[in-house]
């Protein structure tokens, strides 16, 4: 009988995630670098095609930019006074419902018959205020 032969093991390079992650960024570097070259052609022919001045369409843009950004603005404002509304009534509704689940787990107590910390505290300290005049009482005899 011959033995089956063992398959050589296959060394395969490990890569770690710093070197993926400089690898995709290359990568996103470079498509963004190709995007940005295949549009400023397109537009170059688009402006050349509708017979529009690069200077002008570049005024126009810039105009159209200031109120894109004027926009951007007012609605961030707007976002922004609605979060801090929404907050501030995000902090009085947990504290509502935080009261009515102290009051619920009071009330569950006293219905099985258990004691609060609060209880058994003030117990443990009557207790130990009893042992010391026990104590006390012991010594004088």
């Amino acid at each position: 009988m011959t033995m089956p032969k063992r398959k050589k093991a296959t060394t395969r390079k490990i890569r770690g995630t710093g070197e993926v992650l400089r690898e995709a960024w290359v990568t996103t570097q470079r498509a963004l670098v190709s995007a940005e070259a295949q549009m400023e052609k397109q537009v170059k022919v688009l402006l050349k095609k509708n017979n529009i001045d690069p200077r002008e369409a570049a005024a126009a843009l810039k105009k159209l930019g200031a109120r894109v950004e004027k926009g951007r603005k007012k609605a961030l404002k707007q976002v922004e006074a609605r979060l801090s509304t929404l907050q501030t009534r995000v902090h009085k509704e947990r504290l509502v419902v935080g009261r009515r689940v102290d009051d619920a787990v009071k009330a569950a107590l006293a219905t099985f018959n258990i004691p609060s910390r609060k209880e058994v505290a003030e117990l443990t300290r009557k207790v130990d205020e009893l042992s010391r005049k026990i104590d006390g009482l012991k010594r004088r005899r």
